[in-house]
């Protein structure tokens, strides 16, 4: 709501249509992309507009885009995070995850054999 002073941010995904669909029912801001080609100029898109706080974008696309979305690691908002497909997960996401909080903390706290 512009001018009552709080934000309010949108959650987007970006995805094939089938991995995408379901998240409407949870408020999300859906946006199908029929390539990675169509998912980066998306992203770019959302991030520019300023509205959101996360952007998900499912994990064959992500896979395709690292260096797009390396882009965004280190800008506060929006978070963009990759999330398993229609397809389930490929682990790219979960080791994302991983280097992040490698990262934050120094070690691989979550992650230990």
């Amino acid at each position: 709501a512009k001018g009552s002073g709080t934000a309010m941010y949108k959650i987007g995904i970006i995805g094939a249509r089938d991995s995408v669909l379901g998240f409407m029912a949870l408020g999300f801001s859906v946006h199908e992309a029929e390539s990675a080609e169509v998912a980066a100029k998306k992203l770019h898109t959302l991030v520019k507009s300023g509205e959101y706080a996360v952007i998900f974008l499912t994990e064959d696309y992500a896979a395709q885009l690292e260096e797009e979305t390396n882009r965004y690691k280190d800008v506060p908002l929006p978070a963009v995070v990759s999330i398993p497909g229609q397809g389930g997960s490929t682990g790219f996401g979960m080791n994302n995850i991983r280097t992040a909080v490698e990262r934050a903390v120094g070690a691989d706290i979550l992650f230990k054999e």
